[in-house]
């Protein structure tokens, strides 16, 4: 795997955000974190990610339903919905605004970090 894969965490709270990013930066992932929507979206612009681990419950006015929306509206970036709302209601709805997949807290980060590098392989044969 090319260690410039770039990764956009977006977590607010930053034990869990750096705990990702531990785990993917040591199987060679390039890692940026963002704790709020706003910074999500300008980080997601900037640096142009290939994937994003998206938390739904971030402070500020952007949740992470919305900035699912955003990004769906001008990219298939491949999106991980990372979050502790475990309700059929909440799962679906992520899945239905865009997200490929939806891992609940808590979590493995070796089956995080699985799941990431299988929605990559999905989508370089896309």
């Amino acid at each position: 795997m090319a260690t410039e894969t770039v990764i956009v965490v977006v977590e607010d709270d930053a034990n869990i955000a750096d705990l990702v990013e531990l785990y993917l930066r040591r199987d060679g992932y390039r890692v940026y974190q963002a704790a709020d929507g706003e910074t999500a979206l300008r980080t997601i612009r900037d640096r142009q990610p290939r994937l994003v681990l998206l938390d739904l419950g971030l402070p500020g006015g952007i949740d992470g339903l919305e900035v699912c929306r955003q990004v769906r509206a001008t990219s298939d970036l491949p999106i991980i919905m990372l979050t502790a709302r475990d309700d059929e209601v909440d799962r679906v709805l992520g899945l239905e605004l865009g997200a490929d997949d939806y891992v609940t807290k808590p979590f493995s980060p070796r089956e995080l970090v699985a799941r990431v590098e299988a929605l990559l392989r999905r989508s370089d044969a896309a």
